[in-house]
Order: structure tokens, then sequence, then C-alpha cells
């Protein structure tokens, strides 16, 4: 540990010039975002994510919404699927009902996500991070693990000011902002990218980690959710200190290999490594209905379009998938899923929609569902999809007319040619 807090490193996140002595603003542009801490230019691994994306995006597309309460979701019966922090302050918050949103901030602007933007700006953002370092590893369309271990002769500066230069790039490219977690492992990366949104950019040493960790909720350790945590409440464990002042064997013994987490994680210790193999598991799309919905004719026009958006996330991202996943979300919000395999990988909506339809018939007893959504699985390279169908020379027919009307609607709009199924339904889940 230094012996005195001048000689602990530091530099502007505006400007980037280093910092040598403990001031409260850069000496060269006098900006308050200064950036110090011993370990901070030993430190490679890092936690990016993006600051309220979908909220984010909005608001940089239209600037009237820059100082108001914005919501992205839709619907009486939908969710929140995201907040600005300005919804934020007034209680909003991800996953909340949307009548239970509006209640807490009845004058916010309520906007349908647009996926197809967010997945678009979501790759502008992977891209910037793919020239930092190959070692990137996606967790979701506006996060992910980097390390940057080795990259310093490449862009002549430590990670630190490397992760700071890139913020700024997206804030000046993109027009959105993120917040970084900079650590030496992934647990502690992700904790510290969540510390000072927005804009952030925090720093957890190997020295303080145990120190850092002790006062801090159990909830902060990765898997640890309200049901666990209530476990160990009644287990009078409440913070990671009490934890760490369990013996492994004891902790093992009561709660499984999560007690070995636990154990690991409550002192810092986290040995896993940045995967570049996280790919997409699956393409699927869904919708959640204004009022409960139970007869076929009216699930069947929203399982049609569901299985159209799935085929052109497939064909825009030159995928194909072998398995069919239906999911359902009951009145009573249970959720059930049923999934079929085919005999080859596919990427047409007829497929996904009539092998879903079959899967739906089955479930069309009664029961009333808030949702439905359609999805494929088991991804793979297009070369192999949808071979010509000798049995059912239809099939063959309905494919060829699929591809046709694709080529309008990419040359004319999406509504430009629509199927009896969807054409009498089009704006019943708007």
């Amino acid at each position: 540990m230094p012996d005195s807090a001048a000689s602990i490193p530091g530099f502007c996140r505006d400007c980037f010039r280093e910092q040598t002595v403990a001031v409260r603003r850069c000496l060269s542009c006098g900006s308050p975002r200064l950036l110090r801490h011993p370990e901070l230019f030993k430190l490679t691994l890092a936690h990016i994510d993006c600051d309220a994306f979908y909220a984010s995006i909005e608001k940089r597309d239209d600037p009237e919404l820059a100082d108001k309460p914005v919501i992205i979701g839709g619907g009486k019966r939908g969710v929140v699927s995201t907040a600005c922090y300005i919804a934020r302050i007034h209680g909003v918050r991800s996953a909340m009902p949307m009548f239970k949103a509006l209640e807490a901030c009845p004058h916010a602007v309520v906007i349908k996500p647009n996926m197809e933007k967010y997945s678009r700006v979501g790759r502008e953002v992977r891209s910037l991070m793919l020239e930092l370092t190959p070692l990137v590893q996606p967790l979701s369309i506006d996060e992910a693990f980097l390390d940057l271990s080795g990259t310093e002769r490449l862009h002549h500066d430590p990670p630190a000011r490397t992760l700071a230069r890139f913020a700024g790039r997206v804030e000046q490219e993109i027009g959105i902002t993120v917040s970084i977690g900079l650590s030496y492992c992934k647990f502690l990366a992700k904790v510290a990218s969540d510390l000072q949104k927005p804009r952030g950019f925090s720093v957890i040493g190997q020295a303080e980690a145990v120190d850092f960790l002790k006062e801090r909720p159990v909830t902060m350790i990765w898997g640890v959710g309200k049901a666990f945590a209530a476990t160990l409440e009644r287990d009078g464990i409440r913070t990671i200190g009490q934890l760490q002042m369990m013996e492994e064997a004891d902790l093992m013994r009561r709660y499984g290999t999560m007690g070995q987490r636990l154990y690991r994680l409550s002192r810092g210790q986290d040995e896993r490594i940045v995967e570049t193999d996280g790919e997409a598991k699956s393409v699927s799309s869904e919708t959640t209905f204004n009022d409960d919905l139970s007869r076929p004719e009216e699930l069947v026009p929203h399982l049609r379009r569901l299985s159209e958006q799935v085929a052109l996330r497939l064909r825009k991202a030159e995928l194909a998938g072998q398995t069919v996943v239906l999911k359902l979300k009951t009145a009573d919000f249970k959720i059930r899923t049923r999934n079929r395999r085919l005999d080859s990988p596919t990427r047409l909506a007829d497929r996904i929609f009539r092998t879903g339809l079959q899967l739906l018939e089955k479930e069309v007893d009664g029961t009333r569902y808030r949702l439905i959504g359609i999805g494929v699985s088991d991804l793979s390279d297009p070369g192999f999809a949808d071979p010509p169908d000798l049995v059912d020379p239809a099939a063959t027919r309905r494919a060829a007319a699929e591809d046709a009307i694709n080529k309008l609607r990419d040359k004319f709009g999406k509504t430009t040619v629509e199927t009896g199924y969807t054409f009498s339904h089009r704006r019943r889940d708007q």
C-alpha cells in the first residue's frame, strides 16, 4: 500500500492526463472526473454495462425526451423493460408491471420497445469492444466482460486508460453512455460497474476485496436471489462478512455446491475466465396480451406474427434453428414451455409457425394465457436449412412463396404483404 495519497496512480477520465498529486479537479482541464486507485494500472478484467440502454437510445434519437422520465415497455398488461434514471428516482424498476410503474410515475413517457434498433446499437458497441481486445464475453445485448491482459503494447496505454477512452468513444460516436467496473476477477468487475451509474468507472483491487465485501449484503453475491437470501436470513446470515467468518466445509454441509460458491466469492475468489464462445443459444420473440386469451382464433394470429419475427431475426443473423420452442404464461403467471426437434434446421416462418401450432393445439384447453412466445434453439449455419420436402411438395411451394414475400417486405416494408393469419389482427397486440 502506498505511503501517501500523492503516490496513488490516477488520471482524468475526460482529458486522460495522468494525475500525480491528490486534487479534486484535473490540473489540465478542470474536470472533476478523476480516477485514482493503488492498483489502477495493474488490473485487466473489466465489466462494461450500458446505462439504461433502451431508454438512452430513445433519448438520443429524440432530444425532447432528455429531461423527461422515460419508460420502455408496452400495454397495460406489460412490464417495464427498462427505465431512464429520472423515472428510477420515482421508483420505477425493470420487470415492474406497467400499471405499477405508471402509478409511481404517472407523467412518464412510455415507449414500446424497438428491439431491432436496440440490437443494431448493441452491435455497434460490441464492435468497439472488439477493437480493445478479442477477449469479449457478451452477457446480454448491453453488457459484457473484457479481458485486456497483454493489450498495453497494442494501445500504448494501460487497460484502465484504454477503457476510459472507450467510454468517451461510445458517447461521441454512438451517443449513449456506459459504466465500467475494473478488477482482477469477474465477480468484482461486475459489482464495480454498478457502483457509480451512470457514466461510472469504479475499481476494486485485490488488496481491498475482503474489506470491501465485508459490510455488503449477501444478495450482492452472484446466484443469491430472493428465495436463497430468505434461506440465509432464516439462518441468521445477512452480510458477506458473516460468510467470511464461516468454514468452507460448514457452508457446503448447509448449502451444497452453493456453499462453496458463497465461501469463495465472499473472499473475492473467482477464477472464471472471459470466454469468447458466448454466442446466442436461441432466437425467440414473445408478446404480452392486454387481456388474457384462451381461444385458438385469438392466439394463432399472435403465434404467426411472432414466427415471422423469429424468421426475420434468423435471416439477419445468418442462422437456422432445429428445435422449436413454444412458451406460454398463464393468467396466474405459471410458465409452460413445449418444444419439438425438427429433422433439419429451419429459418422459415412457415415451419416455425406450423410446428408451434401443433404444440399450441395441445395447450388450448380453456386455460387463459397472458403471454405467448415462439423461438428456435440448437442454432447452426443456415447452409443445411430447409431442404426440399419430397414427402410434402406443398411445403416446398410455401417456402418459395415465403422467400418471395420476404423480398417484397425487404424492399417495401414489413406490412406490404401479410398472411391471412395476421391481416385482420395487425394491431391487436400493439
